[in-house]
């Protein structure tokens, strides 16, 4: 009887500490860094889900905000006060088939704009550190 005991307790012991395989995906914190002298309204990143980050002044970096998963390059949008309406910028087209992930960590989108006349934004990617996520 006890032999039995033992064996179901070791039994139940292995199979209670098995661990979940970690995500290679993400999560990733996403955050925006505006390099621009202008006010950036309306901020919408899509990366399979489309996140508005409201408005991101000039020169300054929003709060994190969690993706399931996010990649080096992102599609955006943002209206810029140009003499008293506003204009669509956007990024280049962007097809997240085969791309890569960032995985899980903390990254920054920053954006600037080179050519006012184009509407084209302009997004680098700069990963900065890891997320450690307990598993349970």
């Amino acid at each position: 009887m006890k032999k039995l005991l033992l064996i179901v307790l070791t039994v139940l012991l292995v199979v209670a500490c098995k661990k979940q395989k970690p995500s290679p995906e993400g999560p990733t914190d996403v955050r925006i860094r505006n390099l621009t002298t202008l006010a950036l309204h309306d901020v919408t990143i899509d990366i399979d889900t489309i996140v508005n980050y409201g408005v991101i002044n000039a020169k300054t970096t929003t709060a994190y905000v969690r993706f399931p998963k996010a990649y080096p390059m992102v599609k955006m949008t943002a209206k810029i006060d140009i003499d008293g309406s506003p204009v669509t910028f956007t990024s280049e087209n962007i097809d997240y088939n085969y791309m890569h992930y960032m995985g899980r960590m903390k990254i920054t989108y920053e954006v600037f704009i080179p050519n006012m006349d184009t509407k084209l934004l302009v997004i680098n990617v700069v990963p900065e550190e890891a997320i450690f996520l307990d598993q349970e």
